[in-house]
């Protein structure tokens, strides 16, 4: 959609918005995903069967791959950085249409001043 020059930027400050509200939205995923990342070191940090660090991983991994919250956490952020990344792409792009509409209308000025000159020339 093409905004009037002047349209721009609130629509530019709009979709910044946006995109930082993505980013607290990824920030707080990621804070739970930690959550449940540690409840899962907790669980396995008082099992005394596991002999090894590479044991201790595994069995880390075992205990992440069965908690359905933990999977619903990674998909979400998952679509959360894709929808960030398609706002940023979306900013940008109001950004490149507002350069444009910048220079359009530079150059509508300067053809309107080049026709004044040239009337001004002949004696018009």
């Amino acid at each position: 959609m093409k905004f009037r020059l002047n349209q721009y930027p609130a629509a530019i400050a709009q979709a910044a918005h946006h995109v930082n509200e993505l980013d607290l939205n990824i920030a707080e995923i990621r804070q739970h995903l930690a959550r449940l990342e540690g409840n899962a070191d907790l669980v396995v940090a008082f099992e005394t069967a596991l002999k090894n660090d590479n044991q201790r991983k595994a069995r880390r991994f075992e205990v992440l791959q069965v908690n359905q919250e933990y999977a619903h956490a990674v998909d979400a952020l998952n679509r959360a950085s894709t929808e960030k990344a398609n706002a940023l792409a979306h900013l940008e792009h109001l950004r490149n249409e507002f350069s444009v509409a910048k220079l359009e209308a530079r150059l509508s000025i300067a053809q309107q001043l080049a026709g004044l000159d040239s009337r001004e020339l002949v004696g018009l």
